[in-house]
């Protein structure tokens, strides 16, 4: 809306212009270069400037767009020259927005102030608290890779956090990178143990893999499997070398075990067809055993029995996983015939009695079995030998308790 400032102002008959105020008519200038309201407009005009001036300053302070002390310095620096400005228009309305003005810029200045404190506090809460994550960090951290990663996050976050004065700022940077160059000798520390750790477990582990290439091609199955799984316990529990150096070894290390099983596998693939064959025999044996009639003859079945045992003995080994139920048939048939011949020959004396002098004779075989077992150090066939002697030398008491 356009006001005629004109209407504060008059000129005289001599050319000299006035404004007027409520403290009465004050000289601005003088005016000779064409009519008197040309005059008044001229000075109208220069008002209308500062007018424009003053909506500028209260438009910013009032938006949030300029700075509330430099807004304050604008008002009372037109505050200040109005009294003496060369100008026609409402002087002292335009003083008292500018009074009203410098209120409200005081005001806004005072917020922002009390702003800028409030987040100088919280920017130096947030470079402390970085400061004292990272000193923990220096003095606790041992996640090497995720603890220098998170000492280089906080130093990006650092430079984003302005309004810590400088003397305050200094001094929270010297403890930040106090902390830094902390952890990164400590890291450094480490890593020499380590690498120091990892030559000694290298030194270590190449022992075993020497070791297991020297027993690759051993042909004492039982206890070189066991040693060399004695050996996978004790790389197990060593530490780690250096990963190129843990790998190299530890192909080796599996490239030797792999040559003595693949060895061992071939040898008892071998073996165990042979035990099919012995399996084979032995069922053919016990068919024909089982098959025989005692009550016809408990003599002729006493003499088959005889020899039955030496061709099972010498049959050999069968596959493990069939001994144990040959075994119950065997049994079962030996016990079959024994009730027959002790049936027969119940009232035959002992000294006379064939069956107990058979079975005499084959406790005396189981011993001399066992015998041969322990000289030959074969834990398997001692064990084996111990529980044919342990149940004929209990068939043979059940005999003698019978007669």
């Amino acid at each position: 809306m356009n006001t005629d400032w004109t209407a504060f102002g008059r000129v005289d008959a001599d050319g000299t212009v006035y404004v007027k105020t409520a403290e009465g008519d004050r000289v601005v200038g003088s005016w000779q270069a064409g009519t008197p309201e040309e005059g008044l407009a001229h000075f109208a005009r220069r008002f209308e400037d500062l007018v424009t001036e003053v909506d500028l300053v209260e438009a910013r302070l009032k938006s949030g767009a300029a700075d509330a002390a430099h807004s304050l310095s604008s008002v009372k620096r037109l505050r200040a020259t109005l009294d003496e400005a060369h100008v026609v228009g409402d002087i002292d309305g335009l003083a008292a927005r500018l009074d009203r003005l410098s209120s409200l810029a005081d005001e806004k200045a005072g917020e922002a102030k009390a702003a800028r404190e409030v987040a100088r506090t919280e920017a130096l809460a947030r470079k402390t608290a970085l400061v004292e994550e990272a000193e923990r960090i220096a003095a606790e951290a041992t996640g090497w890779k995720s603890a220098g990663d998170r000492l280089k996050e906080i130093l990006d976050e650092w430079k984003t956090i302005r309004g810590v004065d400088k003397k305050t700022d200094g001094e929270l940077w010297k403890r930040f990178a106090a902390a830094r160059d902390g952890f990164t000798r400590r890291r450094g520390a480490h890593f020499a143990t380590l690498d120091g750790q990892r030559k000694q477990a290298q030194a270590a582990k190449e022992e075993l893999v020497r070791e297991a290439e020297a027993l690759s091609g051993s042909d004492d199955w039982s206890s070189t499997a066991n040693r060399l799984k004695d050996l996978m316990t004790e790389w197990k529990a060593a530490p780690r070398a250096a990963k190129e150096a843990e790998q190299r070894l530890w192909e080796r290390f599996r490239a030797a075990q792999d040559a003595f099983f693949t060895r061992r596998s071939e040898v008892f693939s071998a073996r165990d067809a042979e035990y099919q064959g012995n399996l084979e025999r032995k069922q053919a044996i016990l068919a024909e055993l089982e098959a025989i009639d005692v009550d016809a003859d408990a003599r002729a079945a006493q003499n088959k029995l005889r020899d039955a045992q030496a061709a099972w003995h010498d049959a050999g080994r069968v596959p493990r996983e069939a001994a144990a139920g040959l075994d119950r048939r065997w049994r079962a048939a030996e016990e079959r015939i024994r009730v027959a011949m002790d049936s027969a020959w119940r009232k035959t004396s002992p000294q006379d009695n064939p069956l107990l002098r058979q079975m005499r004779d084959q406790v005396a075989e189981a011993e001399q079995r066992l015998a041969r077992a322990q000289a030959a150090g074969d834990a398997r066939r001692i064990k084996e030998a111990e529980q044919a002697l342990a149940s004929k030398k209990q068939f043979l008491a059940l005999a003698e308790q019978a007669s």
